[in-house]
Parts: structure tokens; C-alpha cells; sequence
């Protein structure tokens, strides 16, 4: 039957504002994983470039005694979130009227931040200044010293009791780490704290339609992904952890995707229900924490470590309202909260004082919800204009300091122009108000409260499409 909307230009059209979910909307997320490309009619092909920018700024918490995990309102950060872009490309082709192939590359996850200027996320040179913050005013770098040393005395002498001796030791070992990590932070002056994240992924996909009209479709294929990463956590916020540094090394590993889509060309009707599976890296990372050497721990460590990406759900539809209008609607989860990041140097040094397990250097409270809704409309033979709103949950706050945004709300625009019947052009945009998130660390520490943020995206296309 031959369609009766003639809603293919709209269709290629809103595609242009659904380039990338946004710059840590929640957890790493990066493209949403879109595979449209895919879905699309005939022989298609294109390749996407996104550019994001973001501006995430607060406060530190004036409050560096690592005992108290109280928020107290400190100096400005500035602008922590540093713009980015990817690309993303697909090509897809119909075997016959049954089976279709298709490849697709995105970037699927990522992160970005630095911190500058003076503030508690940047080393500070002055070890003076460090131990008078960090002991809320107790002592100062000419005193410390006299005073662990009054406290070993102590606890090595064995008239005085057991208690007070215990006592005596522990207090010794706390000004010891608070003199380690002045030490720490002096040796890294004026360094900021800095996080980036990479990643890659290919997909190749094999399609079987079926039914009286072709209508459905059931989809799927291997996945393979790439991930790099680099962490610097400098200045007092994160307390013994600061002078940290890891540099996970590139890993390759594999997954894969399923799904199955509906079509009814009439109404320009699509629908389609895309799983991608979680991938499990073995990642080979070094990591330098300076205040493990006073723990009697060799403070520079290559380790292997796992990583497992999260798997993820999303949800494509369309339809026609009238024969110049299209209707879209787009929806991702992903189970956040399942997620960690645990480097075996920065969790070794954490079960001194948090229990067997240790810590996790990076984790989520909450999944991830994304909706996207649109309506393109074709105005002119040659040319299709479309609007978007736009929501993500975020993955909980307080949340990590690396990336602190809870979720957001978008609205974009975007058009498409056809050079040609099959070549097209297309460009769109969309600005993003992010929720105010608290900065916090794995030890429940609040160190940051970053509000009223926001940020912006555009990407331009090139697509193919014919027969």
C-alpha cells in the first residue's frame, strides 16, 4: 500500500535533536545509545557531530575536618564541566524485503570536569594552612609535630592504662594522617582536581521482518566497546585521598543488543523496544595515593580492576497526525544505582577506616530515566522544522563531586533541508536547566553544593537515504 503521509523527511528530521542525552545528565551518559539510524527505510547512511557545553558551578564546603561530614558554604568553583564533542556515524542496507543490516559508532559514555582557582577542590601549597583547616583549629603546623609525638610517648608507655594508651595511639595516627595529607597537598600545589572519561562502541546489527505486511521486525547483534579514564582529586575536600591519581589504560570487550519493531507505513507509524546488555571490562589501572606510604601500603600500585557499563533500555515511537505533521516520543533507562567504580589502591587505603569492603571511588543512588517528546512538521517539499522537550531523572543527590548534576529539563529546535531527494542536511539544538545536586564523597562527606546551572548542545548531520 503506498503511505499516505509522505513523513520520511520529518522522520530524518527530529533525529538531528536526539544526537546526545547530555553531559553527565546521569551518571556517564553520553549519546543515549540511539540506533534510529537503523530503523530508518531503504539504504540510509549518516554521520553526526555533537558539540556540548555545559556550565556547572558552586560552592566548597568551608567545613575540612574529615571526622564531620557537615556542609558549610565555602568559595566558588567556578566552571567545573569543560565542553566536549563526538561523533556518531551508521550505515544500513535491506538484503532483500526479509533481512537488513546495519553498523553504527557512538560514544556511548563519558565525563569531563576540572577544577580551578581557589577553592577546596585545588592543592594548596601552604602545609600550615592545611593542618589549621583540617584540625578546625586545634593545631598548626609548629604544633603538630610536639603533639603526636606526646601522643606516642603515651601509648608506648605501659604504666599508664590500657584505655588511655589505646586512646593515646589513636589520636597519634589521626594528627599522623592529617600531617600526611598537608604533606599531600603541598606536594601538588596549584593542581586541580580533574576527571575525563572515553568511550567507543561499535555495533553491528542483523534485522528479520515478518508478518503479512513486513510489519515487525526482531533485531540484534554483537557490541564492542572501548573505555579509557583519568582521576586527579587534589585539594582538602577529599581529605586523606587528595595527591590521588589513577589512569585506567584503554580496554576492549563485547556485549550485545536485541529488539524488536513495529511499522505501519499508512499512519507513519514505528515503534521500537531496544535491550543493550551490561559489557565487564578488565581494565589495567595505576594509581599513585600518596597517604597510603604512612598506612605502610606502597603508595604507587598497576593493578587489574573491573568495570561492568551499565545495560540499558530504550523505547522509540512515531506516528503521523496529519500528512505534515509527525509526533515522537523517546525513552532510555539505566540502572545507575548498579554501578561502581572501585580502583583496588583506593579501596585497599579505605578499609583501614570503613570496614572490609572499603570504598567505591564512584557510585550511584538512583536509576536513570530519559523522556524526550517532539513534533516535526514539514514545511516546504524540501525542508522539515521540529521542536522537543526533554527530562532526565539524573541518578540521585547527593551525588559524586566528578559530575555533580541531578538530571534535567531540555528544550530544543532543529531543522532538516534535502539537497537532493536522498541527501540531506540537517542541524538542531537544545538548552538544558540541570538540578542542583550536593558534591558529595564516598564517605558521606558533603564537600560542594552546585545550583541554578546550565548548558547547551548542537549537532549537524549529513544523511543518505534512497532505495
Amino acid at each position: 500500500m503506498r503511505a499516505t503521509f509522505h513523513l520520511k523527511t520529518l522522520a530524518v528530521a527530529i533525529a538531528t535533536l536526539s544526537v546526545a542525552s547530555m553531559t553527565n545528565a546521569a551518571g556517564l551518559d553520553r549519546s543515549g545509545q540511539d540506533i534510529t539510524a537503523f530503523l530508518q527505510d531503504g539504504t540510509y547512511a549518516e554521520a553526526v557531530y555533537t558539540y556540548i557545553d555545559a556550565d556547572v558551578s558552586g560552592y566548597d564546603s568551608a567545613n575540612n575536618v574529615p571526622s564531620s561530614n557537615a556542609y558549610v558554604k565555602g568559595n566558588a568553583t567556578g566552571d567545573i564541566a569543560e565542553s566536549y564533542d563526538f561523533f556518531r556515524y551508521g550505515v544500513k542496507a535491506d538484503i532483500n524485503d526479509t533481512f537488513s543490516v546495519g553498523v553504527l559508532y557512538d560514544e556511548p559514555f563519558g565525563a569531563a570536569a576540572a577544577y580551578n582557582g581557589d577553592n577546596n577542590f585545588v592543592s594548596k601549597g601552604d602545609q600550615n594552612a592545611s593542618i589549621t583547616q583540617l584540625t578546625g583549629g586545634a593545631f598548626t603546623g609548629a604544633t603538630i609535630g610536639a603533639e603526636i609525638t606526646r601522643l606516642s610517648q603515651a601509648a608506648a608507655n605501659t604504666a599508664l592504662p590500657q584505655e588511655v594508651r589505646a586512646a593515646a595511639a589513636a589520636g597519634a595516627r589521626s594528627l599522623g594522617t592529617v600531617a600526611a595529607i598537608a604533606q599531600a597537598e603541598a606536594g601538588n600545589a596549584g593542581e586541580g582536581t580533574n576527571v575525563e572519561v572515553r568511550s567507543n562502541s561499535i555495533t553491528a546489527i542483523l534485522g528479520a521482518k515478518f508478518g503479512a505486511n513486513k510489519e515487525f521486525q526482531v533485531y540484534g547483534g554483537p557490541v564492542v566497546q572501548r573505555i579509557q579514564a583519568d582521576v586527579k582529586l587534589r585539594g582538602l575536600a577529599y581529605g586523606p585521598a587528595t595527591g590521588y591519581t589513577s589512569h585506567i589504560s584503554p580496554d576492549q570487550d563485547y556485549g550485545w543488543l536485541a529488539g524488536a519493531s513495529y511499522s505501519k507505513p499508512e499512519i507513519a507509524l514505528k515503534a521500537a523496544l531496544t535491550y543493550r546488555s551490561e559489557i565487564d571490562h578488565d581494565l589495567t589501572i595505576a594509581e599513585t595515593y600518596p597517604i597510603a606510604g604512612a598506612l605502610g601500603i606502597n603508595p604507587v600500585q598497576t593493578n587489574t580492576m573491573e568495570l561492568t557499563t551499565p545495560q540499558s533500555v530504550n523505547f522509540d515511537f512515531q506516528t503521523g497526525i496529519n500528512p505534515t505533521t509527525l509526533a515522537t516520543a523517546k525513552v532510555r533507562w539505566v540502572p545507575w544505582s548498579d554501578f561502581v567504580i572501585t580502583p583496588p589502591l583506593y579501596n585497599e587505603v579505605s578499609k583501614g577506616n570503613y570496614g572490609p569492603n572499603g570504598l567505591d571511588l564512584v557510585e550511584y543512588a538512583d536509576d536513570q530515566w530519559q523522556v524526550e517528546l517532539g513534533l516535526a512538521k514539514r514545511v516546504a517539499p524540501a525542508l522539515a522544522v521540529s521542536g522537543t522537550v526533554g527530562w532526565d531523572s539524573g541518578a540521585g543527590d547527593p551525588t559524586t563531586s566528578l559530575g555533580p548534576i541531578d538530571g534535567y529539563y531540555s528544550v530544543g529546535l532543529g531543522a532538516k533541508y534535502n539537497v537532493t531527494p536522498e541527501w540531506a542536511v540537517s542541524a538542531g539544538g537544545k538548552y538544558l536547566w540541570f538540578g542542583d545536586a550536593k558534591g558529595q564523597l564516598p564517605t558521606q562527606k558533603l564537600v560542594g553544593d552546585f545550583q541554578d546551572n546550565d548548558g547547551f548542545i548542537v549537532g549537524v548531520k549529513l544523511s543518505y537515504q534512497g532505495k
